[in-house]
């Protein structure tokens, strides 16, 4: 069976169409959405008062997970978490400030590893066990990393966005 011009012609677009968009969009990922650890440049952990939480940024109080992009909210984060430390410099051009913090139970926390994948990172923390509630002081962990490429913090099920404040 011999076919039209026209459908030959059809089949041939059809083919170059589908091999075009095969080669296109079926190579790997690039570097770039590889997911890649962030230098921790300073840590600290302790307790965060509860009669405080005010202190912590817009929309994330209620939040276990957060950032501090700003000098002055950083200021006033830091004289309730470490009172009896003086407020350290932070270049917030360059660099956040990520924490995580209790919210049901009380168990003292450490922050070992941000992970960025894409433009979201991924804060991962070591955490004692205990059904200890919550009173006065929620246990808090504070990290310094580079700013460069995020965009958002996971947070649970949903993403906050790093504003850029400083």
């Amino acid at each position: 069976m011999k076919l039209p011009r026209s459908c030959i012609a059809c089949f041939a677009a059809v083919s170059a169409a589908v091999a075009l968009s095969t080669w296109t969009h079926a190579q790997p990922p690039t570097g770039d959405h590889k997911p890649r650890e962030l230098p921790i440049l300073q840590k600290w952990s302790g307790d965060f008062p509860l009669a405080h939480l005010d202190r912590l940024p817009e929309g994330q109080k209620d939040t276990s997970t957060g950032y501090i992009g700003k000098k002055s909210v950083f200021e006033n984060v830091w004289k309730a978490f470490k009172p009896e430390e003086p407020v350290l410099e932070m270049d917030f051009s360059k660099n956040l400030v990520v924490y995580t913090r209790n919210v049901t139970f009380y168990n003292q926390l450490s922050i070992f590893k941000v992970t960025l994948k894409g433009d979201t990172i991924d804060i991962m923390a070591m955490e004692t066990r205990s059904a200890r509630p919550i009173e006065d002081h929620a246990a808090m962990a504070m990290a310094v990393i580079p700013r460069d490429g995020i965009k958002y913090i996971q947070a649970g099920n949903e993403r906050i966005p790093v504003l850029d404040e400083h």
